[in-house]
C-alpha cells in the first residue's frame, strides 16, 4: 500500500512540475523571446497608418475594389479575403470549374447569393482586361486571375502592379512617375536574392498611396 501511495505521489508531483514547465515557463519564454527579438512579427506584423492606427497585417490580404487602389489577388477564403476562413478552391489546373467558375442560378436564371459562387479564370481575365484597357490579345499576369492556396496572399507580382498603375493614376490624378516610384519603393526582391520572385505588398502600397495622394 505504501508503495502505491508513493508512486501516486511521485506521479502527481511530476505532473505538476511538467505542467508548470510546459504550460507556463516554456510558453512564457517563447513569448518573451519573440517579443524581444522580433517585436513586430510577434504582434502580428501589423501595418500602421500615418496616425499610428493598425490597418491590417502585412501577412493578410484585404479586399480593395475601388479604382483608387491597387487590387489584390482574387480570393476563395470564405466569401473572399476572410482571415478566419483561409482556403483555396481546391480545383486542379484541368478543372472546367476553375476555368468557367461556379454560378448557382435561381428559376429566372439569375445568380443566387451563394458563398460557393465564384468567377472562373475566363471571367476574371475579361474583367481585368476591361478594367485596365487591355486588348483581347494582351497577356494578363497569372496572379491577377488565380486564387492563392490560402486565399489571403498579401502580395501581387510586379507585372500585376505595373498594369494597374494607369487606372490608379487616373483615379487619383497622380503622375505616372510618382506612382511608379511608390511601386518601386514597395517592391520586395527575391528572398536571399535567389528564392521566389519580386513582389509588392498591396496593403502597404495602398497606405503609401493614401499618404501621397489622399
Amino acid at each position: 500500500m505504501k508503495t502505491i501511495l508513493a508512486e501516486i505521489k511521485t506521479s502527481l508531483l511530476l505532473t505538476l512540475v511538467f505542467a508548470m514547465l510546459l504550460c507556463g515557463a516554456y510558453p512564457l519564454a517563447v513569448w518573451a523571446g519573440a517579443h524581444l527579438l522580433f517585436p513586430e512579427k510577434a504582434d502580428g506584423s501589423l501595418v500602421l497608418d500615418k496616425t499610428g492606427a493598425a490597418r491590417g497585417s502585412s501577412l493578410l490580404a484585404q479586399n480593395f475594389s475601388s479604382e483608387k487602389y491597387f487590387w489584390p489577388r482574387p480570393s476563395a477564403a470564405g466569401n473572399g479575403w476572410d482571415a478566419a476562413n483561409s482556403s483555396g478552391t481546391n480545383l486542379g489546373p484541368t478543372s472546367a470549374k476553375l476555368a468557367t467558375g461556379v454560378h448557382a442560378k435561381d428559376g429566372d436564371g439569375k445568380d443566387v447569393n451563394d458563398p460557393g459562387n465564384f468567377d472562373g479564370i475566363k471571367d476574371l481575365v475579361a474583367a481585368y482586361r476591361a478594367a485596365h484597357g487591355l486588348a483581347a490579345t494582351d497577356s494578363v499576369p497569372a496572379d491577377a486571375v488565380t486564387r492563392s492556396g490560402s486565399g489571403l496572399d498579401p502580395e501581387i507580382s510586379v507585372a500585376n502592379a505595373l498594369l494597374q498603375m494607369g487606372r490608379v493614376a487616373r483615379a487619383r490624378h497622380l503622375s505616372p512617375d510618382k506612382l511608379q516610384a511608390l511601386v518601386a519603393a514597395h517592391t520586395a526582391g527575391r528572398d536571399l536574392g535567389v528564392f521566389g520572385e519580386p513582389r509588392v505588398n498591396v496593403l502597404q502600397l495602398n497606405l503609401a498611396l493614401e499618404a501621397a495622394a489622399p
